[in-house]
């Protein structure tokens, strides 16, 4: 699936699917899986390797994907051109040039048919097929028929499509709710989606009324109350009033997980509190945000995880 950002009719969509697509190429050498004790889960090393979904991660092997279990076991062999984690029990693999989905057995649901897929949420997954977007449900069947130029993820119960040149929003009778109308939008979080209008950035609510207005530089979704935002040079965060609760002072920040953020200081990498002190120093060349009480960070050419303390485990 195609690179993903505000701007230029592209989206970006953080969570669980970007530190998926941070991790492919953040750093040279071999990956591997650590537990929460820092203690090496298991010896095998991988090509690359995406994040656990539903038990399974996917890991590739030469030039080929398959996913392993918790134990380091190969639950499902690697025979995939390329493949998105699990997410609601179905996984999109592809293979032959097509997208397909298949269960935790590693048997395909749903056989490759289509030129593009992502991972299911709410019960849909966006697909592509003859150079439209639309959304298919478990059987494999159009629960929304494929019309969009593009189309991203159901979240809080809408989602974001491109059509006409132009950014709205849907519910899942595929009915507009928020009409095509804006050059970029984020996905809905806590009730506020990110959208680019003349230039700025700012928020709507879900009925598409103005919550916070358009000018800002740039903007990353609301996570635990909070939004970094971009003014001028430098990031900062507001809340949901629009209020600068940590001043603008970041060359880079990220939303909030697990009460603190990734943010870069002077070409380097660390983690403040929602107080904008620093949780860990600036010392990384790369950091993602904290899940399950691990992120995953960049030191020199070696990549691994740390806990909340900044102990770290380099992954060969």
């Amino acid at each position: 699936m195609r690179s993903l950002f505000l701007d230029k009719g592209k989206i970006l969509i953080l969570g669980t699917i970007f530190l998926a697509a941070a991790l492919s190429g953040c750093a040279t050498g071999k990956w591997g899986f650590i537990d929460k004790d820092e203690k090496v889960a298991f010896s095998q090393q991988f090509e690359e390797a995406i994040p656990f979904g539903d038990g399974l991660a996917g890991v590739k092997v030469g030039d080929k994907w398959g996913f392993i279990d918790k134990s380091g076991k190969m639950a499902i062999e690697p025979q995939f051109d390329a493949v998105w984690r699990f997410h609601d029990g179905l996984a999109a693999v592809m293979t032959g040039g097509k997208w397909g989905f298949i269960d935790k057995s590693g048997k395909f649901v749903i056989q490759p048919q289509f030129a593009d897929a992502s991972y299911f949420s709410e019960g849909l997954a966006p697909t592509e097929a003859g150079e439209k977007w639309g959304y298919i449900d478990k059987s494999g069947k159009f629960a929304i028929q494929a019309q969009f130029d593009y189309a991203w993820h159901f979240q809080d119960g809408l989602a974001a499509v491109k059509k006409g040149g132009a950014w709205g929003f849907i519910d899942k009778t595929g009915q507009f709710v928020i009409q095509p109308q804006f050059g970029g939008v984020l996905s809905f979080s806590e009730g506020l989606a990110g959208f680019l209008q003349g230039g700025k950035r700012g928020f709507i609510d879900k009925t598409g009324k103005i919550a916070i207005p358009a000018k800002y530089d740039n903007v990353l979704s609301f996570a635990e109350g909070l939004a970094p935002v971009k003014i001028g040079l430098l990031w900062g965060y507001i809340d949901k009033t629009g209020n600068v609760v940590i001043q603008p002072q970041f060359e880079f920040a990220f939303p909030f997980s697990e009460e603190e953020a990734p943010v870069k200081v002077g070409y380097k990498w660390g983690y403040i509190f929602k107080t904008g002190q620093f949780a860990i120093r600036p010392k990384y060349e790369g950091a993602y945000p904290f899940q399950d009480g691990l992120a995953i960070v960049k030191t020199g050419r070696a990549t691994g995880y740390i806990d909340k303390t900044g102990r770290y485990l380099r992954i060969l």
